[in-house]
C-alpha cells in the first residue's frame, strides 16, 4: 500500500524495502522466536515523486539515518508486533517527509536602530560607573 502525502507526492511500495528481524531486550521468549523489529529502508534515489528541492532538504533532515547509498534507514523495535513496528517506521518516514516539504523562511538581515544602540551603550556606561564606585584603594 503506497503512502500518500499529497496528491502530487506518493511513496510507491517499489520505493520501500523491509527487512524483518529479532528484537533485542526484554519480551522473553517472543523476543527469542518472532522477527518483530523492523528495518525499513526508504529508496531515495529511485524516488520520483518527491521534488528536487525536498528531496534535498531530506537528505539534510535524514542525519544518521541516510547511508552511502543515498537510502534512509529506519528501525522500529519498540512493539511487541510485526504490524505496529512497521506502521510506527512508515510514520516516522511520513513526519520527516513532511518536515522536508516545509520550505524554511530566507532570514533577512537587519540591523539595530540607533535609538536601541545609544540605549544599549548608556546602560553599559551606568554599569560601568557602578562598579568604579565600588571597593576602596588596596594600595
Amino acid at each position: 500500500m503506497p503512502l500518500v502525502l499529497t496528491p502530487d507526492i506518493v511513496v510507491a511500495d517499489d520505493e520501500l524495502e523491509w527487512k524483518f528481524i529479532r528484537s533485542s531486550g526484554p519480551g522473553g521468549q517472543n523476543v527469542n522466536k518472532v522477527s518483530s523489529a523492523v528495518q525499513m529502508r526508504f529508496l531515495l534515489p529511485q524516488n520520483t515523486s518527491l521534488p528536487v528541492a525536498v528531496r534535498n532538504r531530506l537528505r539534510r533532515l535524514a542525519g544518521q539515518k541516510l547511508l552511502l547509498d543515498g537510502t534512509i534507514l529506519f528501525s522500529a523495535r519498540s512493539e511487541r508486533s510485526q504490524e505496529q513496528n512497521r506502521r510506527d517506521a512508515l510514520e516516522r518516514l511520513e513526519g520527516l517527509i513532511r518536515s522536508a516539504m516545509v520550505v524554511p523562511k530566507i532570514r533577512k538581515k537587519t540591523r539595530p536602530t540607533l535609538a536601541s544602540t545609544e540605549r544599549r551603550i548608556d546602560s553599559k556606561k551606568r554599569r560601568s560607573n557602578t562598579k568604579q564606585g565600588r571597593g576602596g584603594s588596596w594600595d
